[in-house]
């Protein structure tokens, strides 16, 4: 929990006549300005460099060293132009300043009216100080932390803090409250949506709650994305790998007295075919890719590995707020005294309501419905009218729901204001828990009454029973009030009464008695209607979901159920226990939150505290929110979901993803997008490791046998950036499979290569590594020159690429069966790789620097039937392992 101290206590004398400019200059100049801190955002300099951290790319280094040391210039070119493409891209892609904190201070109010020396007066709020005396009204920012010493019917909105979803009562003592201290505070950033106060600033800038949540967003994410940490991991086994295997070789090439000028080019040319040069941009190509269709889904990403990130996500973390629900308070049902409930659709038109009373009479139903949002009406200081075809509301969320209410059952207040002109008004006060109208009649004062259940039920004597005034059951309008709010729902009751018009000029509270009770409107913050869908399809992809909420238990559950959310009792948990087993140590909180499914009552630092812990338990996590209240929790995850249309900004530039329609729909279909990039990923990473390792067995075989360098280290270069690199774009750019949500999320522990992914490795590299071995050592031996032998190599690799690709467009369906015009990319990238190598043998210069020359028809021919062995391997094992998963199934 955010610590509230002052900075330094404020002084009792001047907090109530405020501070002359000699004292707050002083303290200005002590504490310095009411400012939060703007990080410095790296350089484009530092993003590029660090594009070069990275074991591959100290490999390639090497071996562009090794060329230019060696005169091979054409290779050390070659190697750097992809290293500095691969830098520019992830330079483009990844540079964004770390603008939270900036987008915190746009929370704060620019200016404030405060008392200095004697006089009211508006200064930049950025000068505020610690014992300034601060003037509020309806509307304003709270400028800093603040200590009431008056207050008139003050409500803030703290929703973006706290995520209390409601208006918060503010006064200097609330009767009936047990926490007085909490009540008197104002904190920085939130919203007085009601009344007028006076605040003694406790605390400024980096002090406050404000300024600690931004403390914490300018921490280092210590969650790593999971595409990055087995990316990290395949690269350094790779690069073990070909540090092993350039030893065998340059040990073995020396017993076999080979001069140290072939060692160094073997070894250069073992570093280029082991390591896949276009892997990097063929990733970079996916995300890429994966992100421009998140955005024409409504997924705005903001950080590249944030969209396998999704894709790999086991649990959501999410709001309720604005996230599930709309975030706009709705009469969801009336109760009239005599039990009958009275159903208004959330999200009907402001024109229109449906009352679904079966088996009564509809008529007198819906009269006496429109009785009770008469009185709401009245008693009701909101105002919302027409603007150019749009509603627009002011005042209490509260009142301008009952408005709502109203408009749907056909009441407009403008016309009840004329019908019942305004005599004397009561303003909601917290000690009195209502609020009441006094309205002229034709000889009577008209008396209408809104407010707290219990208070208005003593206020009455009679209930209204089908039209008709009875004498009042208390006790069953006291067990209907806790019915609907133990459903989560927010109690309000209504009751009306006349006096004596002889009275008018004295009316007040105590004339608010012997009054009909009308009856009472539960409130709500609505479920979004998409969300029980997008849950339903969360259960199906094998995610979980929890809620996090600052709202009280029993309304979050309620929220839960009718999103579709499963949980018991059980599983319902507060940020009191949060904290309890945080105190307890780690292992406690994580027991808790393995099993736990809603979390109410949910301070910023616990939040951040629960998704630690999901982490800590093998989860990927992603949080969803809109407010400043999950910045930190949302850096934290792996992911982080910002809504856009009601999110801060601070919340936006927190997080790795931006939904802009506010859909938790949307994000299910980012998970599938983010599934489909990784599957994309590893059709990349088969196709160019597969390639690379079937290279450097083809070394491996050559020089025992006492074999030249079968292939030349710009053949290798050609091979892994032109033709092969044209292909692995084509693969990361493949259309989704369609089955991206058919089944659980892998496992947060599975390397990039799988046991699947490791056996069709080991299968391609035999196939393609052996074959064009035999092939080369079976040309050498029957009189084929060296150069003539190393071309025809190279067009059998070219041609094991082009069915490789092919293969590799997808993992589990046969290639017969893939419709291979729905990824037309691909096809026209095997049939490029093929034309530009056919080119590259009748362009002079060209030729000439890659050692290529045209081929006679059956080399062509022996070429493509050696190439098509591919295909009966790769169709066995995608068969075999259909056949294991079908019988798996049915086990």
């Amino acid at each position: 929990m955010m610590n509230l101290t002052a900075q330094t206590p404020a002084p009792t004398t001047p907090a109530v006549i405020g501070l002359t400019s000699i004292e707050a200059e002083e303290r200005l100049a002590e504490l310095g300005p009411n400012t939060l801190p703007e990080p410095e955002p790296p350089s484009p300099l530092r993003v590029f460099l660090i594009q070069f951290r990275n074991p591959i790319i100290y490999i390639l280094l090497l071996a562009s060293a090794l060329s230019f040391a060696t005169g091979r210039i054409e290779d050390g070119l070659f190697i750097l132009v992809v290293l500095l493409i691969n830098a520019s891209i992830g330079t483009y892609q990844e540079y964004s300043a770390d603008r939270a904190a900036a987008a915190l201070r746009k929370l704060e109010q620019p200016s404030a009216r405060v008392i200095r020396d004697g006089v009211a007066c508006r200064i930049e709020a950025k000068r505020l100080v610690v014992g300034d005396l601060v003037l509020l009204e309806s509307g304003d920012r709270i400028p800093a932390d603040l200590m009431l010493v008056d207050a008139s019917d003050l409500r803030c909105d703290e929703s973006l803090l706290t995520g209390e979803s409601m208006p918060v009562p503010k006064g200097r003592t609330v009767e009936g409250s047990s926490d007085e201290t909490a009540s008197s505070m104002l904190l920085a950033g939130s919203l007085a949506t009601r009344g007028r106060a006076k605040g003694v600033v406790t605390a400024t800038g980096t002090a406050t709650m404000l300024g600690g949540i931004a403390a914490e967003l300018g921490r280092a994410n210590s969650s790593q994305p999971p595409l990055v940490a087995r990316l990290a991991k395949f690269t350094n086994a790779l690069a073990v790998f070909v540090g092993l295997a350039a030893l065998v070789l340059v040990v073995a090439g020396f017993l076999r007295g080979l001069p140290l000028h072939d060692l160094v080019m073997m070894s250069v040319g073992l570093a280029v075919s082991a390591v896949p040069e276009g892997l990097p941009i063929a990733i970079s190509v996916a995300l890429a890719v994966s992100m421009r269709r998140m955005a024409a889904r409504n997924v705005i990403v903001r950080s590249m590995p944030a969209v396998e990130a999704l894709g790999s996500t086991t649990i959501i973390a999410t709001d309720k707020t604005g996230t599930l629900t709309s975030n706009v308070q709705t009469v969801t049902e009336i109760r009239l005294p005599d039990g009958t409930d009275i159903a208004l659709d959330a999200h009907a038109d402001l024109d229109k309501c449906e009352i679904r009373a079966s088996g009564l009479d509809s008529d007198l139903v819906r009269e006496r419905a429109r009785r009770l949002l008469r009185a709401a009406l009245l008693a009701n200081e909101g105002t919302l009218a027409r603007r150019d075809d749009l509603w627009v509301a002011a005042g209490d969320t509260v009142d301008v729901a009952l408005l709502a209410a109203g408009r749907k059952a056909g009441l407009g207040q403008e016309e009840l204001n004329d019908r019942y002109p305004l005599a004397a008004r009561i303003a909601y006060e917290p000690e009195h828990k209502y609020a009441a109208s006094f309205h002229h009649g034709s000889d009577r004062i008209h008396v209408f009454v809104k407010g707290a259940s219990e208070v208005l039920i003593e206020m009455s004597d009679r209930m209204d029973s089908a039209g008709n005034a009875v004498e009042i059951d208390r006790a069953s309008l006291l067990a209907q009030k806790e019915e609907m709010a133990a459903r989560g729902l927010r109690v309000l009751a209504f009751a009306e009464g006349e006096i004596s018009a002889s009275l008018a000029g004295s009316l007040g509270h105590g004339h608010l008695v012997d009054l009909v009770f009308l009856g009472l409107a539960g409130l709500q913050d609505p479920v979004r209607p998409e969300v029980p869908n997008a849950m339903k399809d969360c259960h199906a992809a094998g995610v979980e979901v929890v809620m996090v909420t600052g709202d009280d238990p029993r309304t979050a559950a309620a929220i839960a159920r009718d999103a579709g959310l499963g949980f018991h009792a059980g599983q319902v948990v507060s940020g009191h226990d949060i904290d309890e087993a945080a105190r307890a140590g780690d292992q406690r909180l994580d027991e808790i939150t393995r099993e736990a499914r809603i979390y109410a009552r949910v301070q910023p630092a616990q939040k951040s505290a629960i998704v630690a812990s999901l982490i800590r338990n093998g989860h990927i996590v992603a949080v969803t929110g809109d407010g400043v209240n999950d910045g930190p929790a949302l850096k934290k995850a792996h992911v982080g979901v910002a809504m856009g249309l009601r999110g801060t900004e601070v919340a936006k530039e927190s997080a790795d993803l931006v939904v802009t329609d506010d859909n938790f729909a949307s994000i299910v279909a980012g998970i599938s997008e983010g599934r489909a990039a990784y599957r994309n990923i590893r059709k990349v990473v088969l196709m160019s490791v597969a390639t690379g390792a079937a290279e450097v067995l083809l070394f491996m075989l050559a020089l025992p046998f006492g074999l030249p360098m079968p292939l030349l280290p710009v053949q290798l270069l050609w091979l892994n950036l032109v033709t092969n690199g044209i292909q692995d774009v084509a693969l990361a750019g493949g259309r989704p499979e369609g089955d991206e949500l058919a089944g659980p999320p892998r496992s947060p522990l599975e390397p990039v290569l799988d046991r699947t992914m490791i056996r069709r490795v080991v299968q391609s590299t035999v196939v393609i590594g052996g074959a064009a071995f035999l092939a080369f050592q079976w040309m050498i031996a029957h009189g084929y020159g060296v150069p003539e032998a190393r071309n025809i190599t190279l067009l059998i690799f070219v041609m094991f690429e082009n069915v490789q690709t092919l293969a590799c467009s997808s993992e589990r369906r046969s290639i017969f069966s893939v419709d291979i015009l729905r990824n037309r990319f691909l096809l026209l990238s095997v049939l490029a790789a093929q034309t530009i190598h056919i080119s590259a043998m009748y362009v002079p210069w060209l030729s000439g620097t890659l050692g290529l020359s045209p081929i006679t028809p059956l080399e062509w021919g022996l070429s493509m039937l050696i190439a098509s062995s591919l295909v009966l391997v790769t169709e066995v094992d995608k068969f075999v392992s259909r056949r294991r998963r079908d019988r798996s199934s049915h086990a």
